[in-house]
């Protein structure tokens, strides 16, 4: 069986546009909504916990044997830009050849429900700390953007269909058959 890190956010002070909730709030409704696909797919999981840091679940999941550490956050624009920017972005380590092609797996995937697949990308990154501090190969995938409405609306109300898009990405990339929960 596949293990997989799952690490959604930690940042409860990420207020969305819509003031129905945070990209910690959000992000921990999805890996709530993974947690059936995951079981029934096969693939064993440990999550972060909401109240640790940032560093403190890179250590957690580096204390187990993972196959996989996924990241889930939503963004925010740069404050010249914000309310401007949509679509998801799936990072990876820039050298990280698993890490790539999780990441490719993901966007493919996520082009199929985010409303305008032609902005889904991936982005190599050396920076982000749940990319390079962690052990097994990772992606963190920001799936839209929290500081503008239609993305933020979009997160809300599609919080099952993510979910299920995840897992279903997550046993392609673990090479094992997709099931659906019953």
């Amino acid at each position: 069986m596949p293990s997989l890190f799952l690490s959604p956010s930690v940042q409860e002070y990420n207020p969305y546009i819509n003031g129905l909730g945070s990209e910690e709030y959000y992000m921990n409704l999805i890996a709530d909504a993974m947690e059936p696909y995951l079981f029934a797919s096969g693939i064993t999981f440990t999550r972060n916990n909401p109240d640790d840091t940032l560093s403190q679940a890179i250590a957690l999941s580096n204390a187990g044997n993972y196959d996989f550490h996924l990241a889930l956050h939503s963004n925010a624009a740069p404050e010249n830009l914000a309310g401007q920017l949509q679509g998801p972005d799936i990072y990876y380590y820039s050298t990280s050849a698993e890490g790539r092609r999780a990441a490719e797996i993901f966007e493919e995937n996520l082009k199929v429900i985010y409303p305008n697949p032609n902005i889904v990308r991936t982005v190599p990154n050396t920076t982000l700390a749940e990319l390079r501090r962690t052990k097994a190969p990772a992606n963190l995938i920001e799936l839209a953007y929290h500081d503008n409405l239609e993305d933020a609306m979009w997160i809300a109300n599609n919080v099952d269909t993510i979910a299920r898009n995840l897992v279903l990405s997550l046993t392609e990339y673990f090479g094992i058959p997709f099931v659906e929960p019953y």
